[in-house]
C-alpha cells in the first residue's frame, strides 16, 4: 500500500487529494497548520481507519519537516508519494504589496514545497523510487494582475520542479508540477472578486471553474508509476484550455 504525504491535506485541493488517495486504497498523511481544519478533515474521513493520518506541520519550517518526516519512516510510514498543495495567495496591486507579504508568499509556496520535497526525497532515494507532484499554478505561467507574489512563487515552484526531476532521476524519483486554472476552493472565493470571476470566465474556453476533484485526479496519474512512469519534470496545466487560448470566436459569454 503507497502512503502519500499531502501538504494542505484537509482543505482545498489538498482535501480532494486526501480523498482520491483513500479512495485508491492507500496511505494518506494529510498535514496542515490548522488544528481546526485537521480535526474536521479527521473526523469527517473517519471512515479510512489507520489509512488516513492528520497531523500538525508548518512546511516552511525545515527542521519540523525533516523531523516529521524521520518520525513518520520510525513508525513504518514510508513516503512513497507527495503532492505540495499547501499554498498562500494574495491579490494585490504590486505597488500595495508589502516586501513583508511578498516573502511570506515565497516562503510557504515555494521554500515549503522544497522542503517537504527534499525531505521525502532523501527517504525515496534509499528505496530508489517515488514521486512527488507540486501543485504550482496557471499564475506562475502567465502574467495576471494583481498576482505579482503569488505568480512569481508559483513560476519559482514550476522551475524547482524541472530541477529536481532531473537531479533526482538518477534515484528513481520523478517530480512534476500541476497548475491548476481557476479552481472553486475556499482560498479562491476568499480572493477572487466578482469582477475576476468575471475576467476568468472570459478567458477560459470551458466557460467554468474547475473543481478540486479534476485536479486531484491528474495528481493521482502522476503518483502512480504505472500510468507515468516515464513522465517527470513536466508542468501539466489543468485550465479549461486558458493557457492555450488564443482569439475565441463564437464562444458563450457566461455571467458571473
Amino acid at each position: 500500500m503507497k502512503t502519500i504525504l499531502v501538504t494542505g491535506g484537509p482543505s482545498g485541493i489538498g482535501r480532494a487529494v486526501t480523498e482520491a488517495v483513500l479512495a485508491e486504497g492507500w496511505r494518506a498523511i494529510a498535514v496542515d497548520v490548522s488544528e481546526a481544519t485537521l480535526a474536521t478533515c479527521a473526523e469527517e474521513l473517519a471512515f479510512a481507519g489507520d489509512r488516513l493520518v492528520c497531523a500538525p506541520l508548518d512546511v516552511a519550517d525545515e527542521a519540523a519537516v525533516t523531523a516529521f518526516v524521520d518520525r513518520m519512516e520510525g513508525e513504518g510510514y514510508a513516503i512513497d508519494g507527495v503532492v505540495n498543495c499547501a499554498g498562500i495567495a494574495a491579490d494585490i496591486p504590486a505597488f500595495e504589496t508589502s516586501v513583508d507579504l511578498f516573502r511570506k508568499i515565497l516562503d510557504v509556496n515555494v521554500v515549503g514545497s522544497f522542503v517537504v520535497a527534499r525531505a521525502a526525497a532523501k527517504v525515496m532515494a534509499a528505496r530508489g523510487e517515488g514521486a512527488i507532484v507540486n501543485i504550482a499554478s496557471i499564475s506562475g505561467m502567465v502574467g495576471s494582475s494583481g498576482r505579482v507574489a503569488y505568480g512569481a512563487s508559483k513560476g519559482a515552484v514550476i522551475t524547482a520542479t524541472k530541477v529536481l526531476a532531473i537531479e533526482w532521476a538518477e534515484h528513481g524519483i520523478r517530480v512534476n508540477a500541476i497548475s491548476p486554472g481557476p479552481i472553486e476552493t475556499p482560498m479562491v472565493a476568499a480572493v477572487h472578486t466578482a469582477a475576476s470571476r468575471q475576467a476568468f470566465y472570459d478567458r477560459v474556453p470551458a466557460r467554468r471553474y474547475g473543481t478540486p476533484e479534476e485536479v486531484a485526479a491528474m495528481a493521482l496519474v502522476l503518483l502512480d508509476g504505472a500510468r507515468s512512469g516515464y513522465v517527470t519534470g513536466q508542468n501539466i496545466a489543468v485550465d479549461g484550455g486558458m493557457t492555450a487560448a488564443g482569439i475565441m470566436h463564437g464562444t458563450k459569454r457566461r455571467t458571473a
